[in-house]
């Protein structure tokens, strides 16, 4: 996006707008819509949000309205987005008498909040980097809508949106005709596709949504999540306060958590992994039950429901084998086994802290944890079960004790992290709990 300009996820749009989410809403009724249906679906996308959602409705039908783009180029670009659903030529509109009346809607419905109002003039995307860099995907992406028999000049015609009238809403019409014609893309090509959706500021399910991504089998060992993942990302859901819904659902929610960049999966791949190490490891049942607590806070308290540690990380393994058999059946887990790397390393910090908290207690206003207990139980994580899990953990400690660190111990972490493979927002997570001097 411009420097003026805000993002698309700022202004609150989560799924696609503009005129490519009124291409999708005609796609989704399912069959050949007529002049009244097609008028319909303008009035409603317009009147989503309030009728927020009529402004860059309006805005797309404008920026196209303003090009020198001759009829013919819009008419075949409609089309493609539209799956061939609504032809306006079939109902005697030119594409340009059909985006006039899709900008008069729009602009109908933005009077309703604001009499006065006034469309202003278009701001098309004419960044040169961002143009070629829609145009690359464009081209790359030639050989296959070719093979999907997509119409043969297609993809010049998508390349003159992008130079004639505006690189954003050209690389939407694109992904919405990859959409149509159920291209395959693979992992690598839909990454830049995702990091190219994110210059323009959309929320990723323009991107992702309907896009039909080759992925890669699930695999645990790789690591694409950029925030927390696996027991210790379970546990952050849990914090003091929790009570929004049920344990169970909250695991749902937690093991369906991919993301947009991810395998399907793959969320509930590791945190499977993680929860059965701790689940077939020789730790006392009392030591698994303190380290839930301890990473939340008492949050989902246990105790308080007659459950112990080992009960509840079998509960957590069924949601996740649920979750596996509905969207990746062949995946077969893994036999945790130990990983020694980076022992000495996670030991040293730990213990570090372990000086410096002889007073401090996980929940010390309801059944105190003392921190010292916690970080025993941490140590023997660490050295019989997997010393990259205990990291995690012990993050998700700092966090609920407040400990304090120093502008050297966060930086260690970071290298710890680094050599785990975490994300780049993992271990930022405890970034304010460093005291600067």
């Amino acid at each position: 996006m411009t420097e003026k300009r805000a993002t698309y996820v700022e202004l609150g749009h989560s799924e696609d707008f503009g005129l490519t989410g009124l291409t999708e809403k005609l796609c989704s009724l399912g069959h050949r819509v007529d002049r009244a249906e097609a008028l319909d679906a303008v009035v409603r996308q317009a009147d989503q949000s309030d009728g927020e959602d009529a402004v860059e409705l309006g805005e797309d039908a404008r920026r196209l309205l303003a090009s020198p783009l001759p009829d013919t180029t819009l008419h075949m670009v409609w089309l493609a987005a539209a799956g061939r659903c609504f032809d306006p030529a079939e109902h005697g509109m030119n594409s340009r008498a059909w985006l006039e009346k899709v900008s008069e809607l729009s602009t109908e419905r933005l009077q309703h909040n604001k009499r006065s109002y006034v469309p202003p003039p278009v701001r098309p995307v004419r960044d040169e980097d961002l143009c070629r860099a829609v145009t690359a995907e464009i081209r790359a992406l030639a050989p296959a809508l070719g093979q999907a028999a997509a119409p043969s000049d297609l993809t010049g015609c998508l390349e003159q949106v992008v130079t004639g009238a505006d690189a954003d809403l050209a690389f939407r019409l694109l992904l919405r005709t990859l959409k149509v014609y159920s291209i395959p893309i693979e992992k690598e090509r839909y990454a830049k596709l995702l990091t190219l959706g994110d210059r323009f500021g959309f929320p990723a399910a323009v991107v992702h949504d309907g896009l039909n991504v080759i992925w890669p089998p699930v695999d645990p060992t790789r690591r694409d999540a950029t925030w927390d993942f696996g027991l210790s990302g379970l546990t952050a859901r849990f914090v003091a306060g929790w009570h929004t819904r049920g344990a169970r659902e909250t695991v749902r929610d937690a093991a369906a958590g991919d993301g947009p960049e991810r395998t399907p999966g793959s969320e509930a791949a590791i945190l499977l992994e993680d929860t059965l190490a701790l689940l077939e490891s020789d730790l006392p049942t009392d030591t698994i039950t303190t380290l839930w607590l301890a990473a939340t806070g008492r949050g989902f308290d246990l105790d308080h429901f007659a459950v112990d540690g080992r009960e509840w990380l079998r509960q957590i393994a069924e949601v996740c084998e649920e979750r596996l058999h509905d969207v990746a059946p062949t995946y077969t887990p893994a036999v945790p086994t130990a990983r020694p790397g980076l022992m000495q390393e996670v030991l040293r910090e730990l213990r570090e802290v372990t000086l410096l908290c002889a007073d401090k207690a996980v929940s010390p206003d309801w059944r105190p944890i003392p921190a010292t207990t916690v970080l025993a139980s941490l140590e023997q994580v660490i050295t019989q079960v997997d010393p990259d899990l205990a990291f995690r953990l012990f993050l998700r400690v700092l966090l609920v004790l407040s400990l304090p660190l120093t502008e050297e111990q966060y930086a260690r972490y970071e290298a710890i992290g680094a050599r785990f493979g975490y994300g780049e927002h993992h271990v930022p997570q405890v970034q304010d709990l460093i005291r600067r001097s």
